[in-house]
């Protein structure tokens, strides 16, 4: 691996850890962005979320199902952009503008991610 693979592996990652852990510890304060057509407590998903996002980062941290991590987490962070920001933007909050580029290009980034990735 190169000198910018070593760098940006753990860089990407850590984002997520940081990122799922705000979900767990501040769940709280984000249910209101679950909209409202998903089924059950807003607070699971959060959690749920959060959970996802630290075990994508732990599996990218140590290279383990690293390419499914890296796609699912790509997943995850396109619907949030495409069912949370999205609407959020095209209903004139132009304030969520910036979380739907950053869950976009984190997405993509993921997918890049997941298709270098091995096995």
């Amino acid at each position: 691996m190169d000198m910018l693979g070593k760098i940006g592996r753990p860089l990407f990652a850590t984002i997520f850890v940081i990122f799922g852990l705000l979900h767990l510890a501040m769940g709280g304060n984000m249910t209101g962005a679950v909209p409202a057509w998903v089924p059950g407590p807003a607070i699971l998903w959060v959690y749920l979320t959060g959970g996802a996002m630290v075990a994508a980062a732990v599996s990218l941290f140590t290279g383990k199902q690293e390419k499914l991590a890296a796609a699912l987490l790509g997943v995850l962070l396109l619907i949030f952009a495409l069912t949370i920001q999205l609407p959020m933007v095209m209903g004139g909050d132009q304030a969520a503008m910036p979380s739907l580029l950053k869950d976009l290009a984190l997405a993509g980034a993921a997918f890049f991610f997941s298709a270098q990735a091995k096995g």
